[in-house]
């Protein structure tokens, strides 16, 4: 498999990942819609940066043990289907709310450490990247090639920054409007597509 193809797969699991919306997604659309874009893109970038070192101990990990991974890979990509479908029935489940205050805005370096460690102290986020990447079988970097792997996670690390800078730029333009509506559309969104790639992967291993 050529190493663009694990950007693209990487850009997928990148916006994925991000796009529920949780914690740091209701912070990023308070900081934007209380300040503006840039308040709002800090609290993203510190997720992103969590993201990218779970990421990368989850991508290297996997090909690390791939022998291991390639004589079990039914089994390990059975677990990861089901803890992706779960993640997104979770998400789906979900009903986020949001609160539209008139506090002042806080510092530019605190949403950056809050953002990061938000994520970064989440179980499920490190969980979450080990599923997805146990599971992508054939499709994820071969033995040894540590170089896909480091495309894989510049892919997740790209995902997630167009996700923040979308979601920033869209909540500062559009203030007046933002809703618990627009949050839980997000999330079924996002949690179809989770529930979607899980499914593939079935119909990958067993129909196929």
């Amino acid at each position: 498999m050529q190493e663009p193809l694990f950007f693209f797969i990487g850009l997928g699991i990148g916006i994925a990942t991000s796009a529920p919306v949780g914690p740091v997604n209701i912070a990023v659309i308070q900081r934007a819609f209380r300040s503006g874009l840039v308040p709002g893109l800090c609290a993203g970038f510190g997720a992103m940066l969590a993201d990218g070192i779970y990421a990368t101990f989850a991508a290297f990990g996997v090909t690390a043990v791939s022998d291991f991974v390639e004589q079990h890979s039914r089994i390990i990509q059975s677990v990861g289907g089901v803890l992706v479908i779960l993640f997104g029935i979770r998400i789906l489940l979900t009903r986020p709310h949001f609160e539209a205050g008139d506090d002042a805005p806080q510092g530019l370096m605190s949403g950056l450490v809050g953002g990061f460690a938000m994520t970064a102290t989440n179980p499920g986020v490190v969980l979450g990247f080990l599923a997805i990447f146990g599971s992508l079988g054939e499709w994820a970097p071969d033995p040894g090639n540590y170089i896909g792997a480091a495309t894989l996670v510049f892919g997740v690390l790209s995902g997630a920054l167009i996700w923040w800078i979308l979601l920033a730029s869209l909540v500062s333009h559009l203030r007046e409007r933002m809703n618990d509506t627009w949050l839980l559309w997000i999330n079924r969104i996002a949690g179809s597509a989770l529930c979607v790639f899980g499914l593939a992967i079935f119909v990958h291993l067993y129909l196929l």
